[in-house]
């Protein structure tokens, strides 16, 4: 049995939410009181409600990723296992939710300079890259320590027609075929996308490209736990069963009828709360660099998901919150300051971790001089830890609304508890503010106005409409 199918493993591996930080009597008149919960009961009440029958309707089948992949699991573990001796670079094309899941997981759960390592201290698992953003210099460079010929590439987009990542694979596909013909091109491509609408997937049965699929109701930054995320962890060596897994404990946990015991649906009611009282930023600040990139991962998920001019019954309402990324302690000798005496428009929410995977101590030495004498003995795991707690204080002291998410440890099952915690977080918070959390139309916008500037077909009306904004006024110009 493995280790993540045992009921004590999974206890031991719970993740904590300490929100004592949020509440008026630790923080005083600038946080939220247990009336202020109560108060909106009917709208929880309906909120979980929608909830279930959102997902009763499958309309949030991102929720039912834990259960369903098994078949799919054997066909990424039996294609990883093909491709692993075949290439000694895997890239990813993909942006938004299709890079920073990969990225995210990546960084926390292999090795910090894992690309650095020889092959054999990776396990015989090829390199990792994301190439999401399309600053030329970044693929050109990308080239001078990937050999193409020796890559695996990536391309993942659900339509096929997202331009950042399509014009990459298409200057890689010309690039591959000059140097390797068409027959062995096919090798070097691999796609994620629909099952039977976009461009991918028709180019994928002419081209014959091995591809997966991601399903219908999964949107990218909801689509870490479908193929989009778990190839690329495959393609490393690390376990998606377990990820998944975790994910499936934390949605056991987020339908506790309890409302305070029901991790996912409390997180949102404080946020939701927190941006009633004006509070319409929200700092996630990691204490370990394993996490730092879960921030860039949330920070789509919440501003993209939340962030809307309408709600359900079209009024104007303009709500959401800006996620701000942070990492302890590197980021209390830069931002902290401002947290700690600045505006209160802030909520701050720390990703603690019990257990490290490696530990260090400082040697105790120069016990002459006081200020560093101190420090010998101690492991960087309790001054890390004792820095956050002090930061977590600091914070509490000036009246800062805070909250710490504790990992037992970072491994795949926290990992995918964390994420899926999140996402459950997510969609709540979506109901509270009676908004659509599931579309980006604001995301659309820029999209269509890219589309027609470059003349695509179907978008003249959105050219001539850009064709007539006002001149710029060379006044406003230096």
């Amino acid at each position: 049995m493995s280790n993540y199918t045992d009921p004590s493993f999974k206890q031991n591996m719970k993740l904590r939410m300490n929100f004592n930080n949020m509440m008026a009597q630790f923080v005083g008149a600038k946080g939220i009181t247990e009336e202020e919960i109560a108060a909106i009961t009917d709208k929880i009440e309906a909120a979980e409600k929608a909830m279930i029958e959102k997902r009763a309707r499958g309309e949030m089948f991102w929720r039912e990723l834990p259960y369903i992949q098994e078949e799919v699991i054997e066909d990424i573990l039996a294609y990883a296992a093909e491709m692993k001796d075949q290439v000694e670079n895997f890239v990813v094309l993909g942006i938004g939710g299709s890079a920073l899941g990969p990225i995210a997981t990546q960084q926390a759960l292999n090795h910090p300079f894992y690309n650095e390592l020889p092959r054999e201290k990776r396990g015989g698992w090829p390199r990792f890259y994301v190439a999401d953003n399309v600053d030329p210099e970044r693929l050109v460079y990308l080239f001078d320590i990937c050999d193409p010929a020796k890559t695996l590439f990536n391309v993942v987009s659900k339509s096929g027609g997202t331009s950042e990542t399509m014009s990459q694979f298409m200057i890689i596909k010309e690039l591959l075929e000059e140097k390797l013909g068409k027959e062995e091109t096919c090798k070097h491509i691999v796609c994620t996308t629909d099952a039977v609408k976009g461009n991918l997937r028709p180019i994928c049965e002419q081209e014959g490209y091995k591809s997966f699929i991601i399903p219908n109701g999964v949107g990218g930054r909801f689509s870490e736990l479908c193929p989009v995320g778990l190839l690329p962890m495959a393609m490393t060596g690390l376990d998606v069963r377990e990820i998944l897994a975790g994910a499936a404990y934390m949605d056991e946990l987020c339908q506790n009828e309890d409302t305070f015991k029901n991790p996912g649906y409390m997180y949102a009611i404080l946020s939701y709360i927190a941006m009633q009282q004006g509070k319409n930023i929200q700092v996630m600040m990691p204490y370990a660099d394993s996490l730092k990139f879960m921030s860039d991962w949330f920070a789509q998920l919440w501003a993209e998901s939340l962030g809307k001019q309408f709600d359900n019954d079209g009024k104007v309402v303009n709500v959401g919150q800006t996620p701000v990324k942070a990492l302890g302690v590197t980021d209390q000798h830069s931002q902290v300051q401002l947290y700690a005496e600045g505006p209160y428009d802030k909520m701050i929410v720390f990703l603690g971790v019990d257990k490290f995977r490696q530990e260090i101590t400082i040697p105790k030495i120069y016990g002459e001089i006081p200020s560093l004498g101190f420090l010998g003995g101690a492991t960087h795991t309790q001054l890390l830890q004792t820095e956050q707690m002090a930061t977590e204080y600091a914070l509490m002291k000036a009246g800062k609304m805070n909250m710490t998410i504790t990992l037992p440890e970072v491994n795949a099952f926290t990992l995918g508890e964390l994420m899926y915690f999140f996402e459950i977080a997510t969609a709540f918070a979506g109901e509270l503010l009676n908004i659509n959390a599931f579309d980006q139309p604001g995301v659309e916008g820029g999209k269509n106005a890219t589309y027609a500037m470059f003349g695509r077909p179907g978008y003249e009306e959105k050219k001539a409409e850009l064709d007539a904004r006002p001149a710029q006024d060379p006044r406003f110009i230096i």
